[in-house]
């Protein structure tokens, strides 16, 4: 199903340095606008954290250095980041194409100097929850949540379900408890089957919001069961009653345009509007993945009631 997003400004800037940037995560700090995400190739899958601010959602945006924090890992990137009472509380993963791994939690007062809180979450050896990746911070019902992808071990790629923890403390420094899997590879008929003979990848990408009706919104990335890699990734959406789910899927939601891939997101709900950016690579930027930027009116019916 796919939405019909009154606008769609693509590509939202070009990076200055760097082949590709992923994983967009835009936050307000009431003044400015700060866009979080990675920086660096594909190619090497080497990747620094973005920093970039705008005075406006469509920019123009500027690009600051690479935000440099003292975390350990093979795959430090994707952040997910909220601002709440003056400050900035960005969960990063330390890895994601191999077991292991640890949310961090970091904070700052500006979003350029930042300081290293102890980690979220680590990875459960020998658990679905071997390798960890991909957390997104979410208030839903007043509630603290991270979602993020968990995977078993593998031997050719990481199969990564989505996964939920709850903070005890009711505040982003936790403890955390681990409230267990709210998607499932099954849960997603437009998703390719584990068992698929080209399977490419598992869900990943995951974030919640709370719609105004009191449902809960999940934004996350598949892939297609058909079609030629590097075509197949797509944001999806999944509907819910209550954070633990079930979960209803919608989705794809946005088509590329042209020969391309969608991913990685970020969804924000603002004067009656849902704003995705989402990532994106397409002939366009020389199969390069760079932002973009869709809204569309919330009253439109493209959210369904849940089964």
């Amino acid at each position: 199903m796919k939405i019909s997003f009154a606008t769609n400004v693509f590509p939202l800037f070009d990076p200055i340095a760097v082949d590709d940037i992923k994983d967009p995560c835009p936050v307000f700090d009431g003044k400015l606008w700060h866009m979080f995400g990675s920086s660096g190739t594909v190619t090497s899958e080497t990747w620094k954290i973005l920093h970039a601010t705008a005075p406006e959602i469509f920019g123009p945006w500027t690009e600051h250095e690479p935000i440099a924090l003292p975390v350990t890992g093979s795959g430090v990137a994707a952040p997910g980041v909220i601002f709440e009472d003056g400050i900035f509380h960005m969960f990063i993963q330390t890895e994601f194409m191999k077991s292991g791994g640890r949310c961090e939690h970091v904070v700052s007062n500006d979003g350029f100097q930042w300081v290293v809180l102890p980690p979220a979450l680590l990875a459960i050896p020998d658990t679905d929850e071997d390798g960890i990746y991909d957390p997104h911070p979410a208030v839903i019902g007043g509630q603290r949540y991270l979602v993020y992808s968990g995977m078993p071990k593998f031997t050719r790629v990481p199969q990564p379900d989505v996964y939920l923890a709850k903070s005890m403390s009711d505040s982003w420094f936790g403890p955390w408890e681990r409230v267990g899997k709210i998607l499932d590879h099954n849960d997603v008929p437009h998703h390719n089957p584990r068992e698929h003979p080209d399977y490419e990848w598992g869900i990943e990408g995951a974030q919640l919001v709370e719609l105004p009706d009191g449902r809960v919104l999940l934004n996350a990335t598949c892939f297609l069961p058909e079609g030629a890699r590097g075509t197949r990734q797509r944001v999806f959406f999944a509907i819910a009653d209550s954070v633990e789910g079930p979960y209803n899927t919608v989705g794809p939601v946005l088509d590329p345009g042209e020969a391309g891939e969608n991913g990685h997101s970020t969804v924000m709900i603002l004067n009656g509007e849902l704003t995705l950016f989402y990532q994106s690579r397409r002939e366009t930027t020389n199969h390069r993945w760079r932002y973009g930027v869709a809204k569309c009116r919330l009253d439109q019916p493209v959210l369904p009631e849940v089964a």
